[in-house]
C-alpha cells in the first residue's frame, strides 16, 4: 500500500481492524437473534457452558498470541509496522492464532447464545479476515521480510 506521496507504507493496509470486524459480527448476530431467534443446539446440551468453554479457549489463544508478539517486541495492531517474523508460542503451529482465537470466540458465542445467526455471520467475518486482512498482511510480510517470511510460510500453515 502506498501513501499520498507514492511511498510504500510500512503497514499491511488491512481493510478493517480485526477487533472491529469481530465486534460487528458479534453485535449484528446478537441483534438478529434478538429480532428473530434461530436456535440450533439440541435441548439436552448445556449450550451456555459449552459455549463459554469455546469462547474462553479462543480468548486464551488470542492472549497467548498477543503476549508472544509483545515479548518479541513487534506490533499487534494492523496499523503499525511489523518489526520481525514471530515463530514462537502459538506461531509455531499457525501463522494466524489471533484470528483463530477470534473465530473460536465467535463460535463460542453462537453456542452459548444458541444463535444460528452468529454462526451464519462467521462466514462473512471469515471472508473479511481472509481477504481483507490476512491476504494483505501476507503480501506486506513478503515485501518486507522476503526469504525469511517465505521460509516461515513454508514451515507453518496459514490456519493449522
Amino acid at each position: 500500500m502506498s501513501d499520498a506521496n507514492g511511498k510504500l507504507r510500512d503497514t499491511s493496509g488491512a481493510a478493517i481492524r480485526p477487533p472491529i470486524a469481530w465486534a460487528l459480527a458479534a453485535l449484528v448476530g446478537l441483534a438478529l437473534d434478538w429480532l428473530y431467534p434461530l436456535p440450533f443446539m439440541p435441548a439436552d446440551i448445556r449450550a451456555g457452558a459449552l459455549g463459554g468453554i469455546l469462547f474462553l479457549a479462543g480468548l486464551a489463544l488470542l492472549i497467548w498470541a498477543a503476549t508472544t508478539f509483545r515479548r518479541a517486541g513487534t506490533q499487534i495492531q494492523t496499523t503499525q509496522p511489523t518489526t520481525r517474523i514471530v515463530d514462537a508460542g502459538p506461531y509455531r503451529f499457525t501463522r494466524n492464532p489471533i484470528y483463530l482465537g477470534m473465530f473460536l470466540g465467535l463460535i463460542g458465542l453462537a453456542v452459548a447464545f444458541d444463535s444460528l445467526w452468529l454462526l451464519v455471520l462467521l462466514v462473512p467475518f471469515s471472508l473479511v479476515i481472509r481477504y481483507g486482512v490476512v491476504a494483505r498482511e501476507e503480501a506486506y510480510l513478503d515485501r518486507k521480510f522476503g526469504d525469511v517470511y517465505l521460509a516461515y510460510k513454508a514451515r507453518v500453515g496459514r490456519w493449522l
